[in-house]
């Protein structure tokens, strides 16, 4: 099982991730994506989805015409995991 990061381990993960905010309940990060269209973000949704399948690790997220917003935590590990950060990597590897 993999464990919550440490406060320490959070802070340094979210110094590299600086388009990420820190979220609460669940505890988690999220960040929200911004495409020309709805066909941008529901392409950028479907490579999004290919990672979280291919790392067993799916975001929380919603999709409003050219907008998604993206949760991630580890519900196993009752809030932000080092999966977490990694998928958020690919994430944002996608994105640029």
């Amino acid at each position: 099982m993999i464990g919550k990061l440490s406060e320490e381990d959070r802070a340094v993960a979210l110094a590299d991730l600086p388009q990420w905010t820190s979220v609460a309940e669940p505890e988690g990060i999220s960040r929200r994506f911004t495409f020309t269209d709805f066909v941008g973000a529901f392409g950028f949704m479907t490579r999004v989805a290919i990672l979280a399948e291919k790392a067993d690790h799916h975001p929380e997220w919603s999709n409003v015409y050219n907008r998604v917003d993206i949760l991630l935590t580890t519900h196993d590990a009752g809030g932000l995991s080092q999966r977490d950060i990694d998928l958020a990597h690919a994430i944002d590897a996608l994105a640029d």
